[in-house]
Order: structure tokens, then C-alpha cells, then sequence
């Protein structure tokens, strides 16, 4: 086998206007309503709920899912207006920069010889391929030329700051980074030292005297939560992004509006796999508040769940 052969078909993006028609499924599910059909209807109709009540609406998802086509989907839930808050981990913003400028991702295999990708010079992430020169290179790249055309208006930046202005110079509609410069959403990446942008940002202000100041990406988000009347959040997947999500809305008494999507379990006690009615405990989702979680693949549920933003 030669490396090309591995490269034939390209990850491409969702838009809305894509999944449009899925929500007549909803009610299907209502009907079925057994195990986790009851449960991703009910999560329909908090997220509907959300939009009608809540004035600050957060989506929290990892980074993995942005080397899949759903990218496309959290850029156009973003640009519509659906949610004002994105939070998530540092490989969101490496995979977004990556696709949108240059590098292509392609549908592989769960089953490939990692060896013998490695020998390729592809990185795999699940079943999709991840050319060498589509991911490190490119970051490297534009950090580089963002970086150091920013600092000559300002050393100092805030994260979500910093982030606009990347998403300022990216030409790419699917891109999240776009998407939410467009709206002046903020994207919120508590761990963004954690990836291939964050060591360039450090690479970088080893000769640019740039410095990054989260403590402004806090206070953004204490901002906002203090001054909402209600929140909610779609919660995908768990980790540093579903706690900063839940962590900040324990000021406020709790989320009042919440959706779980994951496939983590509970019994290990760990923060991904925990359940809304733990959250509870600390405070960080109201005690009657709408809520559920969720167990399913998001590149399968988070379709539907956001079809039904669209009826």
C-alpha cells in the first residue's frame, strides 16, 4: 500500500441546511420512548426550551469532534445565534485552523496499522486521517504570522480576544474560529496551553513578548453568568470543558437549563461520566431545573438534537 492510497476521500463539514427535515423524527422518538429514545426526546425539548428562556446559552464539546464534519454544524449553531458561549479544549482550535487553512483531513479506519501509518507520516485520530503537513506545519504557520502581526498593536491579550482575532483572518465558512468572531461570541478554552496552538503562542512569545491573559477569560464569563437571568448549556462530552461549563454556573445557583450528551459512565466517579443529579449536589445545575443526559456518539445524536432548534 502507498501513502496516497490512503488518502481518497476528504472529511467534509455539515450546515443546518443540511440537516433540515430530521426534526420530524422527534416525535418518532416520543413514541418509541423506550431507554434512549425518552431520553434524547426530552433533550429536544430543553434545548427548544433553552432558546425560548435563557439569555445565556452555552455549548461545551472536545476537541475531537472538530476533525469531523460536525465542525461545520457547531460554526452554523454559533452564526444562527443558537448558543453565546462556546467553551472547549485547546484541539478545537488546532483542528479548526488546521482545516481551514490548508490542511485536508480524510476518512480512514479504526483498524489501520498505527505503525505503519506512523511510517506514512499520518496521525490518526479514531477513523480519520491526519496528514503530518495538514495539522502541525499549518498551526505553525499561522500562529506565526498572527502573532506577530497582533503584537504590534498590543503585548497583551486575552484568550477569547486572541481567538477573534485569528477567527478575523480565517476565510472559511465552516470554520468555528470565524463563526464566532462574526458574532462576537466568545470562546472560552480553559486548557489552551494544551495542544499545538498553545506551544506555538509560547514558541512565539519567546520572540514577540506576547502574553496571554486568562484571569480576562474569567472575568468574561463571570460577567455574563452574573448578569443572566437564566443560562443553559449543551454539554457535549466531559472533561475540562463540561466542568469550566457547570463550574462557573454554581455562582448563579446552577444551570438552569441542561443537555448531557456522552458516552462516559458514572461508576468511576469521574467528572465526564457524572450525571446532572450530581451537579446538583455542588450546586452547579439548579434542583428543578430541566435537565437529562444523554448516551450516544455525538457525530450521530448531535444532528438530531440540533434539527429540533430548526422546527
Amino acid at each position: 500500500m502507498k501513502r496516497e492510497d490512503l488518502f481518497t476521500e476528504v472529511v467534509g463539514d455539515i450546515t443546518l441546511e443540511d440537516i433540515k427535515g430530521l426534526d420530524k423524527y422527534i416525535e418518532l422518538f416520543n413514541k418509541i420512548y423506550g431507554f434512549s429514545a425518552e431520553a434524547l426526546y426530552r433533550g429536544a425539548k430543553i434545548l427548544k426550551d433553552m432558546q425560548k428562556d435563557a439569555d445565556l446559552r452555552f455549548i461545551s464539546f472536545t476537541a475531537n469532534l472538530v476533525s469531523t464534519g460536525l465542525r461545520g454544524l457547531f460554526a452554523d449553531l454559533i452564526r444562527n445565534g443558537y448558543f453565546n458561549v462556546v467553551i472547549t479544549t485547546g484541539g478545537t482550535i488546532d483542528h479548526d485552523i488546521a482545516r481551514s487553512c490548508g490542511g485536508k483531513y480524510y476518512k480512514g479506519s479504526f483498524d489501520y496499522d498505527d505503525n505503519m501509518l506512523r511510517e506514512f507520516h499520518i496521525h490518526r485520530l479514531g477513523n480519520i486521517l491526519v496528514p503530518m503537513e495538514s495539522y502541525g506545519l499549518v498551526v505553525e504557520r499561522v500562529v506565526k504570522n498572527v502573532v506577530d502581526e497582533i503584537v504590534k498593536e498590543k503585548k497583551e491579550w486575552a484568550g477569547y480576544e486572541l481567538l477573534w482575532e485569528f477567527g478575523k483572518r480565517i476565510n472559511d465558512p465552516h470554520s468555528i474560529l470565524k463563526a464566532a468572531y462574526e458574532k462576537k461570541v466568545p470562546i472560552i478554552v480553559p486548557g489552551i496551553v494544551d495542544g499545538s496552538f498553545g506551544t506555538n503562542l509560547f514558541v512565539r512569545s519567546q520572540f514577540t513578548g506576547l502574553r496571554l491573559n486568562l484571569f480576562e477569560d474569567m472575568r468574561m464569563i463571570k460577567d455574563l453568568v452574573f448578569s443572566c437571568k437564566k443560562s443553559g448549556a449543551l454539554i457535549i462530552g466531559g472533561g475540562i470543558s463540561k466542568h469550566h461549563t457547570i463550574w462557573w454556573n454554581q455562582f448563579k445557583d446552577g444551570l438552569d437549563y441542561t443537555v448531557y450528551l456522552t458516552t462516559a459512565q458514572e461508576y468511576d466517579g469521574s467528572l465526564s461520566g457524572a450525571k446532572p443529579r450530581e451537579a446538583i449536589s455542588w450546586n452547579k445545575i439548579r434542583e428543578h431545573s430541566e435537565n437529562v443526559v444523554i448516551y450516544g456518539d455525538a457525530t450521530i445524536i448531535l444532528p438530531i438534537l440540533a434539527s429540533a432548534l430548526l422546527s
